[in-house]
């Protein structure tokens, strides 16, 4: 096995979970010796992430789960993101959101755009009626 780590959270679709998600990220950056800018980007790109899933996967008011596994192998730290929502590609051009009117989209977004700046690789699937995002960084 040598330098191979993984880690699996599974939260509920809750916006409640995020400070709590964030703790266990600075916690595991501490574990797996991650600089503390890399823990920073980390938590920028699961949050945004994971509120976009919150936000604009689930058109009912059902708890769901959202599993989040994070690798680190060979120096390259993996973040894989998989939810049971409606199928949204977030990588996909244009994501207008037809159920929602610009005015309420949440303040302080930072996007897609912002993932991509900080990751070197995303990629999105639709595998068994779930959305996978798979966020990838050469650290």
């Amino acid at each position: 096995m040598g330098n191979n780590k993984i880690i699996r959270f599974v939260i509920e679709n809750q916006i409640g979970e995020l400070p709590y998600l964030a703790e266990k990220i600075d916690v595991l950056a501490e574990e797996w010796e991650l600089s503390p800018g890399l823990a920073v980007n980390m938590n920028l790109v699961i949050e945004e992430a994971v509120s976009n899933i919150i936000f604009y996967a689930y058109n009912d008011h059902y708890k769901h789960k959202i599993r989040i596994t994070i690798s680190l192998e060979k120096g390259r730290l993996t973040i894989k993101i998989t939810d049971d929502g409606i199928p949204f590609n977030p990588l996909a051009q244009e994501q207008p959101d037809i159920n929602l009117p610009a005015e309420k989209r949440p303040v302080g977004g930072l996007g897609i755009f912002l993932i991509s700046q900080i990751m070197d690789e995303m990629n999105y699937n639709r595998i068994k009626n779930e959305n996978i995002l798979t966020l990838t960084k050469s650290i």
